[in-house]
């Protein structure tokens, strides 16, 4: 019987899969950032429309770098493609709009919540096992997320404990969810370059008529954030798929919530946001419950033979 392991992976597969999630921390911290200053100056519409134009151009130019052609946009799935980037280009909008609304560190512990929410509705729409580990993953976590929604309004005793920005962080969250589900039923016949190119397609559009009613041309300086924003979202997403290529996701996973105490820092020390202790505790319960799922399901697999 196989004992294979996190440790017999090659040294320098696990070392080169923490350096991708390294670059897909940094990247989503640029991606707060670079939200956050264009947010100074421009709408979240106006942003969304520039990440679209910025994200296609990107995208088109590496497809060409790398040799891929139309062969690539070769699918018997639009349909699918266009739900998923239907509802992911409306979850990019809540999580931006979101961003210029409530601290950082409020938004990335709502955004830890997808994962949960794929636990909960992958047995209802891709047919997966409801397991007892993901249902007590999901309770847990949304017991944290009850702690970032209410406590700290609870506890400052003003205004609603739902508020814009926090409904718009729990929509995005299950958009995203929506997105990883449907992206997972896509892999199974279509490119990682194909969904990603499709993705930046129909998203332009969505931007293009979003301009014909809501275009700004932004300053220099504006525009050199629009592009980051967009840049660092592909960098991140990229960084995250060559990391769990060359690890196991009990490795790679934790690393991800990093982000987190990251974001605090960031918002405390960029932003000179207070450190609100109901959010980071709501927040490190929502991250346990993901860390709890993820031990269930490598618990849950059978040993290799």
């Amino acid at each position: 019987m196989s004992t294979t392991t996190i440790l017999q992976r090659p040294r320098a597969s696990v070392m080169m899969a923490l350096a991708w999630m390294g670059l897909a921390l940094l990247a989503f911290t640029l991606v707060a950032i670079a939200g956050r200053e264009a947010s100074k100056s421009i709408t979240s519409t106006q942003m969304m429309i520039w990440r679209g134009f910025f994200s296609l151009a990107i995208l088109m130019v590496v497809g060409l770098a790398t040799g891929h052609g139309m062969a690539t946009l070769r699918t018997r799935l639009l349909p699918l493609h266009g739900f998923r980037n239907s509802v992911h280009f409306c979850a990019q909008f809540a999580w931006i709009h979101a961003l210029t609304l409530i601290p950082l560190a409020e938004l990335f512990a709502l955004e830890f919540t997808a994962p949960l929410w794929i636990a909960v509705l992958a047995p209802l729409l891709l047919a997966e096992r409801l397991t007892v580990w993901r249902l007590m993953a999901a309770l847990l976590g949304f017991g944290g997320t009850l702690v970032v929604v209410l406590m700290p309004e609870a506890a400052r005793l003003n205004g609603h404990a739902l508020n814009t920005g926090t409904a718009l962080a729990l929509l995005s969250a299950l958009g995203f969810a929506l997105s990883l589900m449907t992206t997972k039923r896509l892999t199974r016949t279509d490119s990682v370059m194909t969904i990603l190119l499709y993705m930046a397609l129909m998203q332009a559009i969505f931007a293009g008529i979003l301009a014909m009613w809501f275009f700004v041309l932004p300053a220099p300086t504006v525009l050199g954030w629009l592009f980051v924003l967009a840049a660092s979202g592909l960098a991140a997403h990229y960084g995250i798929a060559q990391a769990f290529a060359r690890a196991d996701a009990i490795v790679v996973a934790p690393m991800d919530f990093l982000r987190l105490p990251l974001i605090v820092a960031v918002g405390a020390l960029l932003y000179g946001e207070v450190i609100d202790p109901w959010v980071l505790a709501g927040g490190l319960v929502v991250i346990a419950a993901n860390a709890l799922n993820l031990w269930g399901e490598r618990r849950a697999k059978p040993a290799a033979v």
